[in-house]
C-alpha cells in the first residue's frame, strides 16, 4: 500500500511540509516493502488549480492515502473522489510520519482544515488558537451534515411505515 507525504525536502530525514498542494515534495511510501519515491511538485508554482493538480498526480501513483499538515476544499475533495484517504495535522521528519501511521497514530479528516488558497497565503502552519477555531468549525459542519443525513433516513423511515 502506498501512502504520500507532503515534504519539505526529498528524503526520508526532510520535514513534512504544511502544505498539500504546493509543498515542495511529495515523498510516495510503500509500507509493504519500506521503499519510497521522491517526487518534486511542479504545481508549487501553478498560478491556480495546485491543489487539485497535486491531487491528480498523486491519485494516479497509485496512493491510498496522504498525510499533510494542510488540504484545502479542492484538493480534499478531488482525494475523496479518487478514494484517497486524507490525514491533515501531520508534522514532524517524514521518517518519524511513517512509524507513526504503520502503528496506527493518526486519523482520517472528513472535511479540508483550511480555506482555499491557503498554500498561497502562508507557508506556515496555522496557529494553535486558528487550528482550534478551523477544528471547531470543521466540527460543526461535520454535525450539521451529520443531522441532515439523519433528518433524510428518518423521513426514509417513516415513508417504509406508512407503507406497512
Amino acid at each position: 500500500m502506498k501512502i504520500c507525504i507532503s515534504s519539505l525536502g526529498d528524503n526520508l530525514e526532510s520535514e513534512v511540509d504544511p502544505r498539500f498542494g504546493r509543498c515542495q515534495y511529495f515523498i510516495i511510501y510503500d509500507v509493504d516493502n519500506d521503499s519510497f519515491e521522491s517526487v518534486k511538485n511542479e504545481n508549487v508554482i501553478a498560478r491556480g488549480g495546485a491543489g487539485i493538480q497535486s491531487a491528480q498526480l498523486i491519485a494516479s501513483k497509485g496512493v491510498e492515502v496522504v498525510l499533510t499538515g494542510n488540504v484545502g476544499p479542492n484538493a480534499y475533495q478531488t482525494l475523496e473522489a479518487a478514494g484517497v484517504e486524507v490525514i491533515t495535522g501531520v508534522s514532524g521528519k517524514i521518517k518519524e510520519v511513517v512509524e507513526r501511521y504503520k502503528n496506527g497514530e493518526y486519523k482520517s479528516s472528513s472535511l479540508p482544515n483550511v480555506s482555499a488558497k491557503f498554500g498561497i497565503q502562508t507557508h506556515q502552519p496555522m496557529s494553535k488558537s486558528t487550528e482550534k477555531d478551523g477544528e471547531i468549525g470543521n466540527l460543526k459542519e461535520e454535525i450539521k451534515s451529520l443531522r441532515e443525513k439523519l433528518d433524510e433516513i428518518n423521513k426514509r423511515l417513516d415513508e417504509l411505515k406508512r407503507k406497512e
